[in-house]
């Protein structure tokens, strides 16, 4: 795998040899001073240039950067799917994901001039790497103070709490009439948003609300004790049912103590009936009681 600094050298020789290319600036994960540095971290880079059609006419450039395992391209893959609802003007702005046969990825956007004056410092973590016409401004370090956990209100409380217990329903009917598929979504899908939402409001509780617990939690294991991480742990199930019931009720005594714990800290009241009233529901589905 190509070490950072030669990363960075081919980023910026590419730049400086391409006269439609202006500025480089990068974002994310490498420009964090909270997260632990890996060689498994993007390269988050946005090329500043004076038009974006020659760049997509010739998309044979991007093989500069090295030997391309694949490639995706988020803008065209919208269109294409529709999974963006919305108008598609690949004039302003353009992004390719690319990982590397060496283990190396960039997330390479361009965009051009009025995009970047938009864009540029809006997300916080932004280091500028090179500027030809000494356009963009000076910013100041880079902070993830945006990715902070925030605080939750009451009704976000209320709401995920409900949330959690109600859909536990639907899990528990999923598993009864084995349509596996559709008990892991509502499980892995809607119940954990909820959980990993309140796992974050503790944390946050725990950090005086001064950190981010990372893309998809992925920062629990460095937050929370030991002996709650080791339960979190213990949510995730495989496909045998046994487990999987298992893993609902390792995730029902986290969610009992982290949302008990968050309820506390900020003086709101938790629906313990709401939770007892679930939890002898699926006990009984579990054991098959109802006739």
């Amino acid at each position: 795998m190509r070490s950072e600094n030669v990363m960075f050298d081919l980023i910026l020789k590419i730049a400086n040899a391409d006269e439609r290319i202006r500025a480089v600036y990068m974002n994310g994960s490498r420009t964090n001073p909270n997260v632990t540095k890996d060689k498994y971290q993007d390269f988050d880079i946005v090329y500043v240039v004076t038009d974006t059609e020659s760049f997509i006419a010739d998309k044979k450039w991007i093989e500069k950067f090295g030997e391309i395992a694949i490639v995706q391209e988020p803008d065209l893959n919208d269109m294409i799917t529709g999974l963006y609802d919305g108008e598609f003007d690949f004039s302003r702005r353009y992004a390719w994901l690319i990982l590397f046969k060496d283990g190396n990825r960039i997330d390479l956007s361009i965009e051009i001039k009025d995009e970047a004056e938009k864009n540029y410092g809006e997300d916080k973590l932004t280091i500028l790497l090179l500027d030809k016409d000494n356009f963009l401004p000076e910013l100041s370090p880079p902070s993830d103070i945006d990715y902070h956990i925030k605080k939750p209100t009451i009704g976000e409380y209320i709401s995920y709490c409900n949330e959690f217990w109600w859909c536990m329903q639907n899990v528990a009917k999923g598993i009864a009439r084995d349509e596996l598929p559709y008990a892991m979504e509502m499980y892995n899908v809607i119940v954990r948003r909820m959980l990993n939402g309140m796992i974050n409001w503790y944390i946050g509780t725990l950090t005086d609300f001064s950190v981010s617990s990372g893309y998809m939690g992925k920062s629990y294991k460095r937050y929370l004790p030991n002996e709650l991480y080791n339960t979190y742990e213990k949510t995730f199930s495989d496909s045998n049912y046994n487990n999987f019931w298992c893993s609902v009720f390792h995730a029902c005594d986290l969610f009992h103590a982290v949302a008990l714990s968050v309820g506390k800290h900020f003086d709101f009241d938790y629906r313990q009936d709401e939770e007892d009233n679930m939890r002898d529901y699926l006990k009984n589905v579990r054991e098959d009681v109802f006739h």
